[in-house]
């Protein structure tokens, strides 16, 4: 049964604008520990693709917080939402702390998809529910 669905798209420009404002620290509010060690070697290759990165993991987690009801609030914060790419390279969403304890006691499992090109990145999620008596009111405890 399906949960949620989320959706973002994001400026890219607006990103780069945001992090020529506060640097490193942007980032480091956005991305998780494992994130951020990959966005800091693709910036230190070569820096739009570390926007670029950057834009794609933003979009991705306001997809899905909007696909679990509660935007960036309750459960979800920026660094405990991971959006991590498989062996294959398809992005998942691994989650950490308070939200991933919330998430399993409503017995839900996310589906991500993102994209980028030249100047937006967008992303896509699904939340399902195998048990739909499980189902909570997005923000409330288990």
């Amino acid at each position: 049964m399906i949960y949620g669905i989320g959706t973002d798209i994001c400026d890219i420009r607006r990103i780069r604008a945001s992090f020529g404002r506060h640097g490193e620290r942007f980032a480091e509010k956005i991305l998780s520990g494992g994130e951020l060690a990959v966005w800091r070697r693709r910036s230190a290759r070569w820096p739009e693709r570390g926007l670029r990165y950057l834009a794609t993991r933003f979009s991705a987690k306001e997809a899905f917080s909007k696909a679990i009801g509660t935007g960036m609030s309750g459960p979800m914060q920026w660094q405990l939402c991971e959006i991590a790419n498989r062996p294959g390279g398809a992005p998942q969403v691994v989650l950490h702390g308070a939200l991933q304890s919330w998430f399993a006691e409503c017995g839900l499992r996310a589906h991500i998809s993102l994209t980028d090109e030249s100047e937006y990145a967008a992303s896509f999620c699904v939340v399902e529910c195998a048990d739909e008596t499980r189902i909570q009111a997005p923000g409330s405890q288990p």
